[in-house]
């Protein structure tokens, strides 16, 4: 690489030219650089102008708890927003989120004053506690609003996850069982909306916690903060959360579940019923039978035991767990009250349905970055991943409000709207953001500004079609 200019003392611009390699031979590419304010994330402005029209700066000031004394400081409102833009970004720590302060535009897409740095976020964060945590878990319930009311009502469905921090200092990292061994983590407790794809209820707890450990207390508050139009119809968990409190809770509250019921020596013994007890299912491979619940645990007269099992040879991909001495088949046991119009076959199937919920838990641990923000205390953790999960939420009201139908993963949303390289200038008064898009394919811009600007509700014929 050789300089064909140098700098000269009073700054002038420098330009080096590099040699590459392309289809037809060598090229020499110059390389200098602009004052002009350009930024890699110039579809953000998008993104910006959807939470204007929810109105979401103003919610989201109402939940801090910060009060600035100095005039040099921050709005606590913009420093929030460009936490949430570094997460949408792909960030997964404060240094990360900072790091975009080295975009010249990106805070005027965001429309911040400008991106915090590492340390003010670790001060920003340090600033809650229990309470104010408390409170900024209601942009949840907040972002459940936004949702239609729902033909039947919608399904809870309940979780946990283990977040690991090998380095194992913070407050409320402790060992715990996680999926890969005894290992210093925290075990947060999730509620998703299974049919909405939307996380409405998230708790932070000590990596030691059993998964059903106060769930009952999070269920009572996550029903009590919710919208009177969202109505739940049944709440799915699995066998962390069988417990009977948390049944007896659920039967007065008149909601239907479906939990799984451990295999323990009582459950077992139907699981070595011979042939005749088991009734065959529409799915080769799968078999059920339905015992009457309160000769097995007692208690819950409406409750039904299913024992469903599966043959390993014709369905090696079934879940459930093997028995020793039946090493031929995977056994599951389903707790519920759903009434006998629901078949045993039914009522597993509409429990299979809970996996992708799991989906939603991997995507806000990998993608918004729940997994990596740690702080020393404890609340300033929690209240970072409330923001990761409320950047979740506004992602999937973005799509919704697109009239998207299939649920997209964030980084789709990054490479075909977030990232997109713009010009930012003020011209004739009015401040302009350019993007760089190719004449062919403005017409798909122009039709996702047409939507967020529109006052009509948001109709899937007439949805921004995205390339997943």
């Amino acid at each position: 690489m050789k300089k064909n200019k140098q700098i000269t003392e009073n700054g002038a611009h420098q330009t080096v030219s590099i040699d590459i390699s392309t289809g037809r031979g060598k090229q020499s590419l110059r390389i200098g650089f602009t004052d002009q304010r350009l930024t890699a994330h110039g579809g953000m402005v998008f993104w910006s102008g959807f939470l204007e029209k929810l109105g979401f700066r103003q919610r989201l000031r109402q939940q801090l708890p910060h009060q600035p004394t100095s005039p040099n400081a921050y709005d606590p409102g913009d420093t929030a927003l460009s936490f949430l833009g570094g997460v949408l970004q792909g960030a997964d720590k404060f240094s990360r989120v900072a790091h975009l302060c080295s975009d010249p535009g990106i805070g005027a897409v965001l429309g911040v004053e400008g991106i915090a740095s590492q340390s003010s976020l670790s001060r920003f964060f340090g600033q809650f506690n229990q309470g104010t945590c408390h409170a900024l878990g209601s942009l949840h319930t907040w972002a459940a609003g936004e949702l239609p009311s729902y033909k039947g009502g919608y399904t809870l469905d309940l979780d946990s996850m283990c977040l690991l921090h090998d380095d194992g200092h913070q407050e409320g990292v402790a060992v715990g069982y996680t999926p890969r061994g005894m290992k210093p983590s925290h075990h947060a407790l999730i509620g998703v909306l299974a049919e909405a794809k939307m996380v409405v209820g998230f708790w932070l707890r000590p990596g030691n916690t059993t998964s059903g450990h106060n769930v009952t207390n999070f269920v009572l508050e996550l029903l009590r903060r919710l919208p009177r139009h969202i109505r739940i119809s049944c709440v799915r968990a699995d066998a962390g959360f069988y417990n009977t409190e948390l049944m007896n809770l659920l039967e007065a509250l008149k909601i239907h579940f479906i939990i799984v019921a451990k295999l323990n020596r009582k459950v077992q013994v139907f699981c070595r019923h011979s042939d005749e007890a088991w009734r065959d299912s529409q799915l080769p491979g799968t078999q059920v039978q339905q015992v009457d619940w309160a000769p097995v645990e007692g208690g819950g007269i409406n409750r039904r035991l299913l024992v469903v099992r599966h043959k390993i040879s014709q369905r090696p991909d079934a879940g459930g767990k093997q028995l020793l001495d039946i090493a031929d088949y995977r056994f599951q046991a389903l707790v519920t009250d759903l009434p006998p119009s629901y078949d045993p076959i039914r009522v597993w199937r509409r429990y299979c349905g809970r996996g992708d919920s799991e989906n939603r838990i991997k995507e806000i641990g990998a993608e918004f970055g729940v997994r990596g923000f740690c702080c020393k205390k404890f609340w300033p953790t929690e209240a970072a991943c409330h923001l990761a999960i409320a950047a979740y939420n506004l992602c999937v009201l973005l799509q919704r409000h697109l009239g998207v139908l299939t649920k997209m993963e964030l980084p789709t949303l990054r490479w075909q709207l977030f990232t997109r390289a713009a010009v930012c200038s003020h011209s004739q008064g009015r401040a302009t953001v350019r993007l760089a898009v190719p004449k062919s394919n403005r017409s798909w811009w122009l039709q996702v500004l047409e939507k967020l600007q529109s006052t009509l509700p948001p109709l899937n014929c007439n949805a921004v079609k995205f390339q997943t």
